[in-house]
């Protein structure tokens, strides 16, 4: 089949998607046929070992040797039918990927991605009033992490705004995992699991300690003991009496007395560390395999680069003894035979000379594992929006610019996105909007937070083109007043703008979005107010937006001396109906539409005014 391709001359993502799953599906059809026919399979062959145990055992016909060909092929059964059945697990969790996919390429991906609500931050910049985090938010849209460090490293580069040769670098990067179907698809079908308990950070953590290997003579001791132990078995089972394997096991008792505690200690670390040791070992897996050609890639690649064995084998061999030293504590029938044989003692060590050995590259291979998993979010997210192109991002030394052509929101559903060219630049510093209400003053705010969020993490932005200088954005929008508290409504937004005005004056330069500012209060205070914020703002080399319902607060543009202008959404009333097109035009909107609004969900508000 060929291939098609979008507009913008890029791989049709719904083709590839909708090709994928069916081949899935297909499989899938296959498998299940092949599970049904193991399952009957075994049945008649359960039947047939009957048939032949009462001809070998009751009637005595044949020789009970007879009974090895039905369980050997039992067996082999059972061992075939159990690969089955996993090839058809990963079959349908494949399916469910595409499914998935293709729900975010149709808008209808809210609920079923990871949000990052651990990420919200009350007192961040921006990230509650752009919807970065949450339910229905960027990272639920973007994030394919499988690992708590690919979320931590998505997040963070979503919050923190990055340098212009750092954001170049991961345009490169992305652009290259951009079309590597196969490794997003084998990153979502690893099968080791997942969940909000399992952290990998931990392990970060635990390395950082000081390892404590178990000393030379009591590992010799466990080991004495232990011999000791098997040789009073032998002698209880040969007929010399109980007393030698009990005289071993009481001085075993005495021994491991004098470090039950540090055992413990050591165990309760080391299981904190073990946390989802099994994803990251398969994901280090991944990784491994991949040749990369991009600088950043290949570095990331090169530090997984190791004597011996590779990453991915020593975090699974550190799981596998975490395991086993649980076991020694955990296991009723492990458990006891370890404790004769001085098991627990020797897996400790072993643990800790893991820990001494292997964990200085450990902060090193997590940094790798979060920052390609967030390269591959990022180029999936790309690879399903072939239409948005990476921007421009240029040094802020040349001055403060965000030029914008066609831009849209990325959480609002294509079809109903509308788009707006903007440009705000050291000559052009500020923009008022003025315009009624839900005429989309709000959103174009959060069109042009959250694209600088996109750009300035190193993805691809909705709309035409950008052009943009590194910038920090902060946004005063949604302000609540607090009975907790104590709070009122005015106080929430003043604080709000406060810690707004104090990320001024810094390096980038701060991108101000201020929404209806400081709503709460009276006209005269809010004019003096308005004009005295947005003056120190732009003193401290700040550009930014500010939207209003109060029109006398529009004229403060005149006293900026070209250095802002005066745009407006409007309203259309047609037949009892209010129309928006959510286009923002020059000058100051010359209608309110509040009136209206309350009269059409039916509050008497007086009539209206006569036409004559």
């Amino acid at each position: 089949m060929k291939t098609e391709t979008t507009k913008s001359g890029h791989t049709d993502p719904k083709q590839v998607y909708e090709d994928r799953r069916d081949g899935h599906l297909a499989d899938q059809k296959e498998l299940e046929a092949t599970d049904a026919r193991f399952a009957t399979t075994r049945g008649l062959v359960f039947l047939v070992a009957l048939v032949l145990s009462w001809f070998s055992l009751v009637d005595g016909s044949l020789p009970p040797l007879w009974l090895l060909v039905p369980v050997g092929v039992f067996v082999a059964l059972i061992v075939f039918h159990s690969r089955a059945i996993k090839r058809l697990q990963q079959t349908k969790r494949a399916v469910d990927y595409y499914e998935r996919a293709l729900n975010r390429l149709d808008d209808r991906w809210h609920g079923e991605g990871t949000t990052g609500s651990r990420y919200r931050d009350a007192d961040h910049s921006c990230s509650s009033d752009l919807d970065l985090f949450g339910e229905s938010s960027l990272f639920e849209l973007i994030c394919g992490a499988r690992t708590r460090l690919g979320e931590d490293t998505l997040a963070s580069w979503l919050t923190t705004p990055a340098d212009t040769k750092t954001v170049k670098e991961r345009q490169q990067a992305i652009a290259e995992l951009r079309e590597n179907i196969d490794f997003h698809e084998s990153l979502a079908l690893l099968d080791a699991e997942v969940h909000d308990d399992l952290d990998q950070n931990q392990l970060r953590e635990w390395v950082a300690a000081e390892a404590r290997p178990i000393p030379l003579w009591r590992r010799i001791m466990a080991g004495v003991l232990g011999l000791l132990a098997v040789l009073g078995i032998v002698a209880w089972s040969a007929g010399y009496g109980l007393a030698p394997f009990l005289i071993v096991v009481l001085l075993e008792i005495l021994f491991f007395a004098t470090m039950v505690r540090e055992i413990r200690q050591i165990i309760g670390e080391a299981d904190e560390a073990g946390s989802g040791l099994a994803i990251l070992s398969q994901v280090l897996e991944l990784i491994e395999q991949q040749e990369f050609t991009t600088p950043t890639l290949s570095n990331l690649s090169g530090s997984l680069e190791t004597e011996g064995h590779p990453p991915s084998w020593q975090i699974l061999k550190l799981r596998n003894v975490i395991q086993t030293l649980n076991n020694c504590l955990q296991n009723q029938f492990f458990g006891p035979i370890a404790f004769l044989l001085g098991v627990p003692v020797h897996v400790v060590h072993r643990v800790e000379t893991w820990r001494e050995r292997i964990g200085p590259r450990i902060p090193e291979w997590l940094d790798a594992v979060g920052q390609v998993e967030a390269f591959s979010s990022l180029a999936r997210y790309s690879f399903e929006h072939p239409d948005d192109p990476f921007p421009e991002v240029v040094e802020e030394s040349d001055g403060p610019i965000y030029e914008a052509d066609d831009l849209g929101h990325p959480l609002i559903e294509a079809e109903k996105c509308i788009r707006n060219d903007f440009r705000i630049d050291s000559q052009q510093r500020l923009i008022m909007i003025s315009g009624s209400n839900m005429s989309g003053k709000s959103t174009l705010l959060r069109t042009v937070g959250i694209n600088a969020v996109l750009a300035l993490c190193g993805a691809p932005v909705r709309g035409k083109r950008l052009k943009i200088s590194p910038f920090v954005v902060g946004s005063a929008m949604r302000a609540n007043d607090s009975l907790q508290q104590g709070a009122s409504l005015f106080y929430s937004v003043i604080s709000r703008i406060k810690s707004v005005v104090e990320r001024a004056g810094q390096s980038p330069p701060l991108l101000f979005l201020l929404d209806e500012i400081l709503q709460g209060t009276n006209s005269h205070d809010r004019r003096v107010g308005a004009e005295g914020i947005i003056r120190q703002l732009v003193k401290d080399n700040a550009v930014g937006i500010v939207t209003t319902h109060d029109l006398a607060l529009t004229e403060i543009v005149d006293s900026f001396e070209g250095h802002a202008v005066n745009v407006h959404f409007e309203d259309h009333l047609i037949n009892g109906t209010m129309y928006f097109d959510y286009r923002m035009r020059p000058g100051v909107v010359e209608k309110s539409n509040a009136l209206e609004l309350m009269r059409m969900i039916g509050l008497n508000v007086g009539d209206k005014p006569s036409q004559g």
